[in-house]
C-alpha cells in the first residue's frame, strides 16, 4: 500500500551526487508526406507512421514496443522514439554526462532517421504549432491513453485537443543533488522559462493565418486544463519541498490508470482514494508506484518534477536550437556560481509577475516587458545566456550561438521597425 511518505521518498530518490548528473533532451516534430504535405496516417501503403517506425527499427536495430499489436514506440541504448497523439514524432535522448555526448547522439539519430524518412517520402517540420493543418486533417494514433485524454481535454479547456495533436515542443531533463538544490533549480527555471519560451517562439501561424501570438503553442497550454498546467505558485513559497509537490500532485484529479497494459478511464477521481483502495468502481484495488508515475505524467506545469526536473516550455525548433536550450540550462544548473547568479536575477519576483511573464511570452515574445531592470524578455534572455555561457566549459559555449544569433536578428528587426 502506498503512503504519502513513500511518494515523497520516491521523488527524493532522484537526489544524486554531482558526478551522476545527466542531461536528457526530448524533441518533437511533425512528420508529413513530402508529396502532398499532408499529415501522416498511422497505416498506409508507404508514407505512414507504422511504416516509418518499422523501417527505422529494422534498419538501425531498434526494439519495437507494441500496444494492441500496433508499433507505438522504439527503444535503443536508453533512447526512445515515441508518438504524440497526432503522430508527432518524438525523440527522447538517453541521459548523458556531457553536451558533447548529447550533440553526437542527436546528430547520429537525426542522420539515420532522415535517411529512413526520405526513403519513404516523409519529412519533418520542427515548429511549435502546425501553420496549416486543421484538427480534422490530423490522424489520431492508436494509443488507448490518447483516446481517454481526447474525451477528457475538451471538458477542461478550449485548446486541449490542439495541444494534443497540433503542437510540438522541446524539453531538457536535468538532475539535482539535494532537496534544497531541487528547490533552487525549480524556482530559477520556472522564472526564466518565459525568456526561453520567447527566444524559441516560432508558432505564430494557425491554418495559414497569423494568430497575433509569438508562440500560439504556448498560448494553447494556457487554455488546456488549469488544474494541471501553468505556473504553480507554491514553488516560490516557504514550504516548497518534495512533500509540497506531492500534495500538489495529489490535489490534481486523475485521468486514467493502467492494468494489464490497458488504460482505464478515471477522469476526475482522486489518487488519494486510489491509494486507499476506494477508487469508485475499483474498490479494493490499491495504487502501485507505477500508477503514481503515470499520474505524474498527467501534470503539465512549465517545469515538472519527477526524479529529475523537466523544463518543458519552448516550441519545437531545429536541433541546433534545441541543443542551445540544453546548453543554456546545463550551464546554469550544473555550475554553482551560475545558479547563484541566476537566482539573483529573479529574486523577490511576486507570483503575479511570474504568471504575467508566462502569459506575455506567448503573446509578445521577446518584446514582452519585464521590469525597470530588464526592459523586455530579450534583455533578460541575453543576461541569462551570458550567465549560462560562463557556467559552461569553453568548448560547449559555442552551442549557445543560435541563441545569440536570434537575439541579434531580433534587435535588428526592432530597430528597423522603429
Amino acid at each position: 500500500m502506498l503512503t504519502i511518505q513513500s511518494l515523497i521518498d520516491d521523488l527524493a530518490a532522484g537526489c544524486k551526487p554531482k558526478d551522476q548528473w545527466r542531461i536528457g533532451v526530448e524533441h518533437e516534430q511533425f512528420a508529413f508526406d513530402k508529396k502532398t504535405l499532408a499529415p501522416l496516417p498511422y497505416d498506409g501503403k508507404k508514407a505512414c507512421i507504422r511504416k516509418l517506425l518499422e523501417t527505422f527499427a529494422a534498419g538501425h536495430d531498434w526494439k519495437i514496443k507494441f500496444e494492441n499489436g500496433n508499433p507505438i514506440a522504439l527503444e535503443k541504448n536508453g533512447m526512445i522514439v515515441s508518438l504524440e497523439p497526432g503522430g508527432q514524432f518524438e525523440y527522447s535522448g538517453s541521459p548523458l554526462s556531457t553536451l558533447t555526448q548529447v550533440r553526437a547522439e542527436m546528430d547520429s539519430f537525426y542522420n539515420n532517421v532522415r535517411e529512413t524518412a526520405a526513403s519513404l517520402g516523409i519529412d519533418f517540420l520542427p515548429l511549435g504549432f502546425h501553420p496549416q493543418w486543421t484538427r480534422e486533417d490530423i490522424h489520431w494514433m492508436p494509443k488507448s491513453r490518447y483516446g481517454i485524454m481526447r474525451e477528457h481535454m475538451p471538458k477542461k479547456g478550449g485548446h486541449g485537443i490542439d495541444m494534443m495533436i497540433r503542437t510540438c515542443g522541446a524539453q531538457v531533463n536535468l538532475d539535482f543533488e539535494t532537496e534544497q538544490d531541487m528547490i533552487r533549480k525549480y524556482r530559477v527555471s520556472l522564472a526564466l522559462q518565459p525568456a526561453i519560451t520567447a527566444l524559441m517562439a516560432n508558432s505564430h501561424m494557425k491554418e495559414s493565418a497569423d494568430t497575433g501570438y509569438a508562440s500560439y503553442r504556448s498560448y494553447c497550454w494556457t487554455d488546456t486544463d488549469p488544474a494541471r498546467c501553468g505556473v504553480p505558485a507554491f514553488v516560490f513559497g516557504d514550504d516548497m519541498s518534495f512533500t509540497r509537490y506531492v500534495e500538489y500532485a495529489l490535489s490534481v484529479p486523475m485521468i486514467f490508470f493502467r492494468r494489464n497494459e490497458k488504460h482505464i478511464p478515471a477522469a476526475g477521481q482522486s489518487f488519494r482514494a486510489f491509494m486507499e483502495g476506494k477508487l469508485p468502481g475499483h474498490e479494493g484495488e490499491l495504487a502501485a508506484m507505477e500508477d503514481w508515475h503515470d499520474h505524474l505524467t498527467t501534470l503539465f506545469p512549465e517545469v515538472r518534477l519527477k526524479r529529475y526536473l523537466e523544463l518543458r516550455g519552448p516550441d519545437s525548433n531545429p536541433p541546433d536550437m534545441v541543443l542551445a536550450m540544453a546548453a543554456f540550462w546545463t550551464g546554469i544548473f550544473y555550475n554553482e556560481d551560475a545558479l547563484a547568479k541566476a537566482g539573483i536575477l529573479i529574486a523577490g519576483w511576486p507570483i503575479a509577475k511570474h504568471r504575467r511573464l508566462r502569459r506575455d511570452a506567448a503573446h509578445l515574445g521577446l518584446e514582452a516587458p519585464v521590469d525597470d531592470r530588464w526592459r523586455n524578455l530579450a534583455a533578460l534572455a541575453e543576461g541569462a545566456i551570458d550567465i549560462a555561457a560562463n557556467g559552461l566549459p569553453g568548448p560547449d559555449q559555442i552551442l549557445l550561438e543560435p541563441f545569440y544569433e536570434k537575439l541579434t536578428r531580433e534587435a535588428r528587426r526592432t530597430r528597423a521597425a522603429s
